[in-house]
C-alpha cells in the first residue's frame, strides 16, 4: 500500500486507500450472503414522481464531465493490469482472447441472482487451457439501482465480484447516471468515482474488500485487447430511447466516435471491432423499445468514415436477445442485448400469450433499410456471454446461470468472420485431445 488520502468530490471528502498495483479477487473466497448489508428501500416514491414528470416532458438527457483524453480517450487492458505487457503478450502468444460481458446486474431484491451470475462466471476460470480464462468482465450498464446511489455499491457489485479474479470494465446505463427527484446527488459521482478513477485505489463503497476502483478514462472511451476493440459508449438517463448527442449533451460522442472510427481505417486494425452501449437499438418485446435515433447518429458515422462494427453489444432489456443486420454486399452483424445479469427479468410476450418463435424477420430490407432477424433469445434465466477472439474470428457465447458452474457448453452463440463480415462455423479449439488419443494409440493401448 502506498498510503491513504482523501479526494475532493463534489464537495464531499472521499477517503479512499491508494495502492501501487491493481487488486480484483480477494485472497480467500467466502461464502455468498443470503441479505444485503444495507437493505434497500422501497423505490416506489422516486419511481411515481418520475412518471409525473415524463407525462409532462420534464426529464431529460443529463450532462457529464469529459473524459480524459478527448478526442479519443483510450484505456488498454495492459494499463488495467497495473503495466503487466507480460500478460497481454502471453494473450497474443496463445492466439486467443476470452471475455465475459453482461448487463442490468444489480438487484434491489437480494444477493441470490446476482449471485448465480458470478458464481457461474467463476467456473469459466477453471479450464485445462490457459487459452480459454476470461481476462476481464465488460458489464454493460445498470451496475446499482435505481439510482446508482453510492450506499448500494457494495451490495450489488463489490460483493458479487468479491472472488472474481479479473478486471471489471464499466458502460455506465440509465440507472447510473440516473438522479432520484428525491434525492440531493450528483449524476454519475458514485460511478465516476469506482471506474474512471485516475489510479489504482480502494474506495470507501469497497467496504473491507480490496479490489481497486478502475482507471476507465470517462463514461466513453475506447478499449484495445489483444485482438479486440471496444468502442464504449454512454446512452444516457432515461428509459427510453438511447441518447449520445443532443442539445443537452452536446456531441463529443460523435466526435469521439468519428475519431475512433477514422483511427481503426488509418491503422488498417484488421482485429475485431465492437461497439457497446447500455440502450440496444433493436429489441423484441418486453417494456424497452428500439433506440433509432440513436442508431441512426451511429450509422451516420460508420458510412462516413466507412467502418462498421462486427458486433454490438447491449443490455436495458432485462433478457438476452440475439438479432442479425445484414447489410448490402451481405455483411453480417450480430446485435447482442444481455440485460440478465441479475436484476428482474422482464419477459417478451404478456402472460398468456403465445411465445415468441425464431428466427423471424423484424425489419425487411427496404431502399432506406437494413434486413433484421430476431435470431435468439431467452426470458427466462439470468446469465451472461462469453466472448472469444482470435486473429479471424470473433465467437460470442450465451450462458445462462441455471445451466451451474460446471456446464461449458453455450445455450446459444454467434460467429463472426472478421475479415468476410459474415457468420460462419467457429474454428473448433485443439485441447489436447487428439494428441492423447494418438499417444494412447502409440503406446499400444486400446482406447474405450
Amino acid at each position: 500500500m502506498a498510503g491513504s488520502k482523501s479526494r475532493e468530490r463534489t464537495g464531499v471528502q472521499v477517503p479512499v486507500r491508494q495502492l501501487r498495483q491493481p487488486v480484483f479477487a480477494q485472497a480467500e473466497p467466502t461464502p455468498d450472503p443470503t441479505v444485503f448489508r444495507v437493505p434497500h428501500a422501497s423505490d416506489a416514491p422516486a419511481y411515481k414522481l418520475i412518471d409525473e414528470l415524463n407525462r409532462e416532458h420534464k426529464i431529460a438527457p443529463l450532462p457529464f464531465p469529459a473524459p480524459r483524453g478527448v478526442p479519443e480517450p483510450r484505456l488498454t487492458l495492459t494499463e488495467v493490469l497495473g503495466g503487466n505487457a507480460a500478460a497481454t503478450n502471453r494473450i497474443t502468444r496463445s492466439g486467443q482472447l476470452v471475455f465475459h460481458a453482461t448487463g442490468d446486474c444489480g438487484s434491489t431484491r437480494g444477493p441470490a441472482t446476482q449471485n448465480q451470475v458470478t458464481d457461474k462466471m467463476l467456473g469459466d476460470f477453471e479450464e485445462a487451457s490457459a487459452a480459454q480464462v476470461p481476462q476481464f468482465n465488460l458489464l454493460l450498464g445498470d451496475i446499482v439501482y435505481s439510482f446508482g446511489e453510492t450506499q448500494y455499491y457494495y451490495d450489488q457489485f463489490y460483493e458479487p465480484y468479491r472472488d472474481y479474479p479479473a478486471p471489471v470494465l464499466a458502460l455506465a446505463g440509465n440507472h447510473d447516471g440516473m438522479v432520484s427527484p428525491l434525492a440531493h446527488a450528483v449524476t454519475l459521482a458514485a460511478y465516476l468515482r469506482n471506474f474512471c478513477s485516475q489510479g489504482f485505489v480502494v474506495t470507501p463503497e469497497a467496504g473491507a474488500l480490496s479490489r481497486t476502483a478502475q482507471i476507465q478514462p470517462g463514461v466513453f472511451f475506447t478499449f484495445d485487447a489483444p485482438f479486440v476493440r471496444v468502442l464504449a459508449l454512454y446512452s444516457n438517463t432515461l428509459e427510453d430511447p438511447g441518447v449520445i448527442a443532443n442539445r443537452t449533451i452536446g456531441t463529443s460522442q460523435q466526435i469521439y466516435l468519428r475519431a475512433a472510427l477514422t483511427r481503426v481505417k488509418s491503422e488498417g486494425y484488421s482485429g475485431a471491432l465492437i461497439i457497446a452501449h447500455h440502450h440496444p437499438p433493436y429489441t423484441a418485446g418486453g417494456r424497452h423499445g428500439w433506440s433509432l435515433a440513436m442508431q441512426a447518429q451511429i450509422d451516420s458515422i460508420c458510412s462516413a468514415v466507412g467502418v462498421w462494427p462486427h458486433a454490438v453489444l447491449s443490455g436495458h432489456a432485462h433478457n438476452y436477445q440475439r438479432f442479425t443486420r445484414t447489410r448490402p454486399g451481405d455483411q453480417q452483424i450480430p446485435y447482442i442485448v444481455c440485460g440478465n445479469g441479475g436484476h428482474n427479468l422482464v419477459p417478451l410476450t404478456k402472460a398468456g400469450a403465445p411465445a415468441l418463435r425464431t428466427p423471424q424477420i423484424i425489419q425487411a430490407a427496404s431502399a432506406g433499410a437494413d434486413q433484421i432477424v430476431f435470431e435468439s433469445y431467452d426470458c427466462l434465466h439470468y446469465g451472461y456471454l462469453r466472448v472469444l477472439v482470435t486473429a479471424a474470428q470473433l465467437r460470442i457465447e450465451y450462458h445462462p446461470a441455471s445451466d451451474g458452474a460446471v456446464a461449458k457448453t453455450p445455450d446459444d452463440s454467434v460467429t463472426v468472420d472478421l475479415a468476410g463480415r459474415t457468420l460462419v462455423q467457429p474454428t473448433a479449439s485443439d485441447l489436447g485431445w487428439l494428441a492423447a488419443r494418438r499417444a494412447v494409440r502409440r503406446s499400444g493401448k486400446r482406447t474405450r
